[in-house]
């Protein structure tokens, strides 16, 4: 992480008008990489354990923003916030992350993340923190973060969240900051659903693509192409893909297809960019 970290006080121009107003701003804010609000900003929070549902949903999601401009930000953190960085970043997209520690090597955390953090800053985007170099993770450090990452968005969506989840304290920020929240819908049966079924229960906005997003923030999305291939059996696999993401089980159950011929498919298709792997050799067509 060898760039400087600027510093920038709320009598600073440069620093950001959406925080100046909302609850308990913060007064100071530290910087690594260009801090650019030009393009409008949607967070993306959600689970640290997201399912293979959580992790298609954020594929397609930010994938299908970071493609309609949007600046995506998150706050580091293992699970659906660095899905949401790496997807934005896969899309050539521009993200924000905001941390709850120092933006110093020695400090900064999760510790898995620093490649993450210098790619970030490296393609244009940028690290954020109302800490200091030096500053420690501490417990109460990261849901203060939360408040930054809804003020610096226009709207915040929840992508899974546990019922005690942090990502509801953003929602919650989001709701005294008069943003929209958004949130993906799950199966009553998924303790990871919990959170975003109550927060529909209570005013969230029902979130199942990009385009209900962007349709509220008037944004067009840019122009999807549906994936298909010449190849027969290839053809095969993205239609059943097109119900969801499935294993290399399922696949080879539903295509039919000897399981030879799903295996030495699925490498070819991922290298054209047709569909990625989520988890565990768990597929997902890819937004293109």
């Amino acid at each position: 992480m060898e760039y400087e970290i600027s510093k920038i006080s709320e009598s600073d121009i440069e620093f950001p008008n959406c925080l100046r107003t909302i609850p308990s701003r913060p007064k100071v804010l530290y910087v690594r990489g260009r801090l650019d609000l030009a393009a409008p900003c949607v967070a993306v929070v959600g689970s640290r354990l997201p399912s293979a549902y959580g992790k298609q949903a954020v594929a397609d999601i930010v994938g299908t923003l970071s493609r309609a401009g949007v600046c995506v930000v998150s706050g580091m953190a293992p699970g659906v916030d660095t899905l949401a960085h790496q997807t934005a970043l896969e899309y050539d997209g521009k993200t924000i992350g905001v941390v709850g520690t120092g933006l110093d090597e020695k400090s900064f955390f999760p510790k898995p993340n620093l490649d993450l953090a210098q790619k970030i800053v490296d393609t244009g985007g940028c690290l954020v923190s109302e800490y200091p170099a030096g500053y420690p993770a501490a417990r109460y450090t990261f849901p203060q973060r939360n408040r930054i990452i809804a003020g610096l968005s226009l709207a915040v969506l929840v992508v899974e969240a546990k019922e005690k989840s942090g990502s509801l304290l953003t929602a919650e920020w989001a709701r005294k900051q008069h943003k929209p929240v958004f949130a993906v819908p799950g199966s009553i049966y998924m303790a990871n659903s919990k959170g975003c079924n109550w927060l529909l229960k209570n005013g969230a906005k029902a979130c199942d693509s990009a385009t209900d997003i962007l349709n509220l923030l008037g944004i067009a999305p840019a122009g999807n192409n549906i994936a298909a291939s010449q190849n027969p059996e290839e053809q095969k696999i993205l239609d059943t893909l097109k119900d969801g993401a499935k294993d290399i089980d399922e696949i080879i159950k539903s295509t039919q297809l000897p399981a030879q011929t799903v295996l030495s498919l699925i490498p070819v298709m991922e290298l054209n960019n047709l569909i990625k792997n989520i988890e565990f050799n768990t597929y997902a067509i890819k937004t293109s």
